[in-house]
């Protein structure tokens, strides 16, 4: 499986939670088959949620971490049937490629204002918000993960150790990998004919001193 650390919500507010996609089956090593699950229901979401609310504040116990008086009861755990992946995959990556705001989304930096946009989840509206710009820097900056915190980890066959497992089950399930194409690199033409120049080396300025 593959999971994914996101820690803020539309409104860059502190939320962390992990997004997981998990594959619907596994490889049998001794008879080299994929095991496939039947139907498309893998895990009840409330028992889920029960399980990791429990194992997660154990853990946090035995490291002798303090546990928030606020913890809520119930922890939400929303699992479904995604097809082959695709579209879940895409959808995580773009929290992976970018930062936690983009430079388009801030509107106004004005008197010590700071205002950016943000399209709300539920009905599909563009709202805006306006911080001083104090609160603006701590908003992004406890995004930040401490040192030795990864955002994506992987697990089983996708794990960066596990290449001949993960060869085995390309052999088994027949995945053909397109190979990379690479994009035409920019042509530098004349400024008089248009025709395409060569590039024959690249010489650095020397400046004088002084």
């Amino acid at each position: 499986m593959t999971m994914v650390l996101h820690t803020h919500n539309r409104r860059r507010d502190f939320h962390p939670h992990i997004h997981v996609i998990v594959p619907g089956g596994g490889v049998d090593k001794r008879r080299r088959q994929w095991k496939k699950i039947k139907g498309k229901y893998l895990f009840n979401e409330f028992a889920m949620a029960k399980v990791f609310r429990a194992r997660f504040l154990t853990a946090l116990n035995e490291a002798g971490l303090s546990i928030p008086k606020n913890v809520p009861p119930k922890w939400v755990v929303d699992c479904k049937h995604v097809g082959k992946g695709i579209t879940a995959l895409k959808y995580l990556s773009k929290y992976l490629y970018r930062g936690v705001i983009s430079e388009k989304n801030i509107v106004s930096n004005q008197n010590g204002q700071v205002t950016f946009k943000y399209i709300e989840s539920k009905t599909g509206n563009t709202l805006y918000r306006t911080l001083k710009g104090e609160d603006f820097l701590h908003l992004i900056m406890q995004h930040v993960l401490p040192k030795g915190f990864r955002r994506v980890r992987d697990y089983g066959f996708l794990h960066g150790n596990a290449k001949k497992l993960l060869f085995l089950i390309q052999l088994i399930l027949h995945v053909v990998i397109k190979g990379i194409e690479l994009r035409p690199r920019p042509v530098f033409k004349c400024p008089l004919c248009k025709t395409p120049m060569v590039v024959l080396g690249f010489r650095q300025a020397i400046w004088g001193s002084g």
